[in-house]
């Protein structure tokens, strides 16, 4: 009953700082379409991690970690990637002319979905541990990354200007790359990082 207490209060948590971040997030955006499109995939994760909390209930380092990339999501959102205040504040300080928010999204688009996609592969026995498995979980990480930028394209054609602020480019010719190899570099830092406290918390879990 403890346990469950517990796993109850950090539900509700998850659920407090998400709503609270995501109601400000939709105060008054900068551009209420960029909203739309950038906190879309939070709110579609939403239910999905609902309705599979009790039949596939992941690590509590992957809840915490699909919060983070929903923050993320949000705070770009309100201000589009391109005009977040404090990297307005570092490329100033830096002497650089370029917000590069949107490249802390892309490392976060890397970073957490390797570690997903590492825990759905090891608990679905798709791959053991080891090597292969982080492999893996980069290249499903870096394969994301690239369908996402076919989506910011597919949005761009059927929208035109309308999509600029969501593409966030700030006329970086070689933005979709650079965007893609922050994501990979997400991706492998993740595995590097956090392998070991991740496979720690999965033995617990499949000891469940």
């Amino acid at each position: 009953m403890v346990y469950e207490d517990i796993i109850l209060h950090k539900s509700i948590a998850w659920l407090v700082v998400f709503f609270a971040v995501l109601i400000w997030s939709g105060i008054n955006p900068k551009d209420q379409f960029t909203w739309f499109l950038e906190v879309a995939p939070a709110i579609i994760a939403l239910p999905i991690l609902i309705f599979t909390r009790k039949s596939f209930a992941l690590t509590s380092l992957a809840y915490v970690l699909i919060l983070i990339h929903c923050v993320i999501l949000m705070v770009g959102g309100h201000y589009t990637y391109a005009e977040v205040p404090l990297f307005d504040w570092i490329a100033d300080w830096t002497g650089g002319g370029r917000n590069n928010y949107d490249k802390v999204g892309h490392l976060a688009q890397g970073f957490i979905p390797a570690l997903l996609a590492r825990e759905v592969f090891i608990r679905l026995s798709v791959v053991k541990v080891g090597a292969w498995c982080n492999f893996l979980a980069v290249c499903f990480a870096l394969a994301f990354s690239a369908f996402y930028e076919l989506i910011e394209w597919w949005v761009a054609e059927l929208t035109g200007e309308d999509a600029e602020a969501f593409l966030g480019t700030q006329g970086y010719v070689w933005d979709t790359q650079s965007d893609m190899a922050m994501a990979l570099i997400g991706a492998i830092a993740s595995v590097i990082l956090l392998g070991r406290i991740h496979d720690k918390q999965l033995r617990q879990k499949l000891a469940e």
